[in-house]
């Protein structure tokens, strides 16, 4: 009787929510819109994370600065490295900014090529508007000034985090159109036309001092090494936090012998960037690689080939190091390789729901996000040797200014492995020809609203992994696809935040591909139209992910024909509906994830027929009533994954029948489903978990 009410209180708290996100949209707000960097818009300020010290006074001065009725627009100027975001975000959280601006404070990353009209489309996104077409960045001014008056009478504070040479004439646009607005900038450079400046300085030698103690000597402080020589290594760091964060990590734990090299690396480290305040912290930050094994190292630099100021999808490098280093394709290589650099403060990692992995064995809500520095120095190594010689070739394109060595290449082709492609929004895909033999992996970073792909791809005979991110606000069609049918050697796709209008032959020609991956496209106009018969083609698929493609209301008919298939996740497909009774044909497949597709009614009863399925994750599925007659058939069945699922009032007498399952997560609401089944004698382990969802996560995008 008491599972009963909680259930029907549940119920009516669930149909409350529904009612109000139904009055959200029939006023012309959206629910949110998905795009290459995640939920785009949520520009609420990050929260400071790690170990502070060193920044009271700063702080202090830089909330007078914003909180008087000065200047509207103050700068923090400082090289990289030196916590001019960490103090941003510190002075955003100050009781005094918040009592003044109130919910009307806005951090938004500007990056080195930034899109002002993406800056104002996240403001309207984060707002819960529906985001205009805007046709110049005046016009997208002119509609944020009726956007802040519609929202209501406060003052607002927007954050403006790294911006670099080229925002000033805008940011100038914006203070005298909206004479309420207040503006903090943080940037490497210093913009003479801005008069209230602030220099941030580095730390003192104390706050260092203490800084570098917490990273290196974590436990109590103390430690066998000689205090002259932390001292030296303190002094060698000059100040810089990131370069004390870093550093300290990579000696934490080294014999005094490690300490003695780095202090001599250090005295013979030469100059290489042009920025002198940016020289000396990259020379400290260089050694800190020296003690990685070569594995580390190899892939901290692969994290270059993404945007700066992007959250790295942990996937998308799982299916880069598969393929180039051979690393197992469950992914937990590639997760310990990341734990590794985000303990040695080369990358910080994001976990969206900090139990992602253990309950559904997956990584599509991992991600990482590098310091811009990091990044810096992770090209700068790749750009030790000739281009000819490189493994790796970074480039970002703007517009379509292409460098002159690629131009003018002729006779001689490259022998990278991995080659990035960034392009911002004029390029207007004029391609250049490239030989480019060996190279096994290719990114294509995209944010022009058309796009074809290079006809050089065709000739890309070794190519295993191609990774295509729009990381524009709105989706688009690639042009060009039926290129991918020369590429023989192919075995990975992922797709992200791109609109996929017709399923290509080309693709369907791909003998060797083991993975495609959809990630935030719309692809359900795509399934609909689709009257290929896949049979016999795709002969090595083994893997398709589908994850938030919010326009697929059916499972295709046409992807159970896909008989080599044994993985298939749909995840936070929020508009699928029904599966495709002839998913039963389906007879390789072993894990199936259908984790948050909100309004997925059922399972097909053919899922009986997978008689090789071990593991099944319905978690979320909070539409779904009844499992199928046949669950029972699941002879394989080891695992099922079923929290979150309210909508379940019992299981089918069948899942007596599952002999080989060994264990149930749920959680306390479902749990008392499997109570009658708890005791069978086939050990089955009920376990039950309490929500984790990490939100934080929405401050890194």
């Amino acid at each position: 009787m008491q599972i009963s009410v909680d259930s029907k209180r549940i119920l009516e708290k669930v149909n409350g929510i529904d009612g109000r996100l139904e009055r959200i949209e029939t006023i012309g707000k959206c629910e949110r819109v998905c795009s290459g960097n995640g939920l785009v818009g949520c520009c609420v300020v990050p929260k400071v994370r790690g170990f502070v010290v060193g920044f009271e006074e700063a702080v202090r001065e830089v909330k007078m600065l914003v909180v008087s009725g000065g200047e509207q627009v103050v700068v923090v100027s400082a090289p990289g490295g030196c916590g001019k975001t960490t103090l941003a975000k510190m002075v955003c959280h100050d009781a005094d900014v918040i009592g003044m601006f109130k919910d009307n404070i806005f951090f938004v990353t500007a990056s080195k090529a930034p899109n002002f009209k993406v800056i104002i489309e996240r403001l309207f996104e984060h707002r819960g508007f529906r985001v205009p077409e805007f046709q110049t960045d005046e016009d997208a001014i002119y509609q944020l000034e009726s956007m802040l008056k519609w929202t209501g009478p406060n003052p607002v504070l927007l954050v403006l985090d790294d911006v670099w040479s080229g925002l000033e004439s805008l940011i100038e646009k914006l203070t005298m159109q909206i004479p309420e607005i207040k503006i903090l900038v943080t940037s490497r450079i210093v913009f003479p036309r801005f008069k209230s400046t602030y220099k941030l300085k580095l730390l003192s030698d104390k706050d260092a001092m203490a800084l570098f103690h917490h990273s290196a000597f974590p436990q109590d402080g103390s430690s066998s090494i000689p205090d002259d020589l932390v001292d030296k290594i303190v002094r060698g760091c000059g100040g810089f936090p990131l370069a004390l964060e870093v550093v300290g990590r990579s000696l934490r734990g080294k014999p005094i012998e490690i300490w003695k090299r780095t202090l001599k690396q250090w005295s013979e480290g030469k100059s290489f960037f042009s920025s002198e305040s940016n020289n000396e912290i990259l020379i400290r930050l260089q050694t800190s690689l020296s003690s990685l094994e070569e594995m580390y190292k190899e892939c901290y630099l692969d994290l270059a080939s993404f945007p700066e100021d992007q959250r790295i999808p942990a996937t998308a490098l799982i299916d880069m190091w598969v393929e180039l280093y051979n690393l197992d394709e469950d992914g937990v290589d590639a997760i310990a390789i990341l734990h590794e650099l985000s303990m040695r403060c080369l990358v910080d990692q994001v976990v969206t729901r900090k139990d992602a992995s253990e309950i559904s064995g997956h990584y599509n809500e991992h991600f990482v996000t590098q310091h811009d520095l990091l990044r810096e120095l992770a090209i700068h190594q790749s750009r030790q040797e000739l281009i000819e010689k490189r493994k790796r070739l970074i480039m970002e394109i703007d517009g379509n200014d292409f460098p002159r060595w690629w131009i003018e290449q002729r006779q001689h082709s490259v022998c990278a492995r991995l080659m990035s492609i960034s392009t911002d929004e004029s390029f207007s895909s004029s391609w250049h020809e490239m030989k480019l033999p060996n190279v096994e992996v290719l990114v294509l970073n995209i944010q022009a609203r058309k796009y074809t792909l290079p006809q050089f791809l065709e000739k890309m005979d070794r190519l295993k992994v191609l990774i295509i991110t729009n990381y524009g606000f709105s989706s688009f069609e690639i042009q060009g696809i039926p290129v991918l049918g020369y590429l023989s050697s192919l075995k990975r796709i992922r797709f992200e935040h791109v609109l996929i209008s017709s399923i290509s032959d080309s693709i369907l020609k791909l003998r060797n591909l083991r993975k495609i991956s959809f990630i935030m496209c719309e692809i359900g106009e795509a399934f609909r139209k689709c009257t290929i018969r896949i049979l016999d083609m795709l002969p090595n698929l083994s893997d398709i992910v589908i994850d938030y493609c919010n326009d697929l209301v059916e499972f295709p008919a046409c992807l159970c024909e896909i008989r080599s298939l044994e993985e298939l996740s749909i995840t936070n497909c929020h508009e699928l509906v029904t599966i495709a009774e002839d998913f039963g044909k389906l007879e390789s497949l072993k894990k199936l994830r259908l984790h948050a597709c909100t309004k997925l009614l059922e399972l097909p009863e053919s899922i009986g027929s997978l008689k090789k399925l071990v593991f099944l994750d319905i978690s979320d599925c909070i539409s779904m009533s009844k499992l199928p007659v046949q669950m029972g058939d699941l002879c394989g069945l080891r695992k099922i994954h079923m929290r979150g699922c309210r909508g379940l009032s019992e299981l089918p007498p069948s899942v007596k029948g599952l002999q080989q399952l060994k264990d149930v997560t749920c959680d306390e609401e479902t749990a008392y489903l499997w109570q009658h089944y708890e005791n069978y004698p086939n050990d089955l382990e009920i376990c039950v978990h309490k929500e984790d969802v990490n939100l934080d996560w929405l401050h890194d995008i």
